[in-house]
């Protein structure tokens, strides 16, 4: 690998995930999956109870209710990769591990009041 791929490797590291592209990512992960297991749509639709058209639409094009993508997930052997995705917290900064410490157990997050808000 030569200077100008590290390069873009380091750049597209900083640039915003764009929502449609991880959902394609995440359809596309599907089908191989499906694929590998030599599971046709129909088949999958029958086990998962979710409609053809609609895994047909989540492969072309990325788009599925949350519901039928845990239905998925289970019909798969998939579900506990789904259930995880927000089970540890993340943190890059002590300043962030030490808030999430701090916040732990609480049930509502509140914003706080800065002085001006508080003269309003």
């Amino acid at each position: 690998m030569n200077n100008s791929d590290n390069m873009l490797l380091v750049l597209d590291s900083f640039m915003l995930p764009d929502a449609d592209d991880v959902a394609r990512k995440l359809a596309d992960d599907f089908r191989k999956r499906r694929v590998e297991r030599g599971l046709t749509r129909e088949t999958v639709a029958e086990k998962s109870g979710v409609a053809l058209a609609n895994i047909t639409r989540f492969e072309q094009k990325g788009l599925i209710s949350l519901k039928n993508l845990i239905l998925l997930a289970i019909s798969m052997d998939y579900l506990q990769e789904v259930r995880d995705i927000f089970a540890a917290p993340k943190y890059s900064t002590m300043e962030e591990l030490s808030q999430i410490r701090k916040n732990t157990g609480k049930k509502k997050a509140y914003n706080r009041k800065t002085r001006a808000d508080e003269e309003d």
